[in-house]
């Protein structure tokens, strides 16, 4: 009796893969950050963020390599595959694509606070959520409070955008 071996890499595994070699490119990234002097003795700097983003996805793509199920043959994997792509929604992706192009054009123009209010609450109806007072309720008021913790607590200096500036 001859059993054939496991395969090493799946779907899951390769992404796992993809999400590690992205999350160590931005992790080389987050160390050419410039601090400014004397930020090195500062518990928060401007690479703290990026560093703790960087653990948290290698820990994450790692978990997904290593806990990832291996499939028994290669007829069940080709059926689970072709079943999974066939339950994708490719127009919610390119609208969604479109949605974040939108929105980095938007954020020069329109400035933090409207753009990502207004990002937030059509990426919701997009993820079907019609009810008014959801849509509203968890775009503005989020990103109001969001801005407010980045401009008053932390100091850090958003752009209004060209609408606002020209008013």
């Amino acid at each position: 009796m001859q059993s054939t071996p496991l395969p090493v890499l799946n779907r899951d595994r390769v992404s796992g893969l993809i999400f590690l070699l992205v999350c160590l490119i931005y992790g080389y990234q987050a160390t050419q950050i410039q601090l400014f002097p004397g930020d090195e003795y500062e518990a928060f700097t401007a690479r703290t963020l990026p560093y703790l983003l960087t653990a948290g996805g290698i820990i994450m793509s790692l978990l997904l390599i290593v806990m990832s199920p291996a499939t028994k043959s290669r007829a069940i994997a080709c059926a689970q595959q072709t079943a999974d792509e066939s339950s994708l929604d490719w127009r919610l992706l390119g609208a969604f694509v479109a949605l974040m192009t939108a929105y980095g054009i938007g954020l020069t123009w329109l400035g933090f606070v409207l753009a990502t209010s207004l990002f937030l609450l059509v990426g919701f109806w997009l993820l079907g959520e019609r009810r008014k007072a959801v849509l509203f309720g968890a775009s503005f008021p989020f990103v109001t409070v969001f801005w407010l913790l980045l401009t008053k607590v932390l100091d850090i200096y958003l752009e209004p955008g060209y609408l606002f500036l020209s008013l």
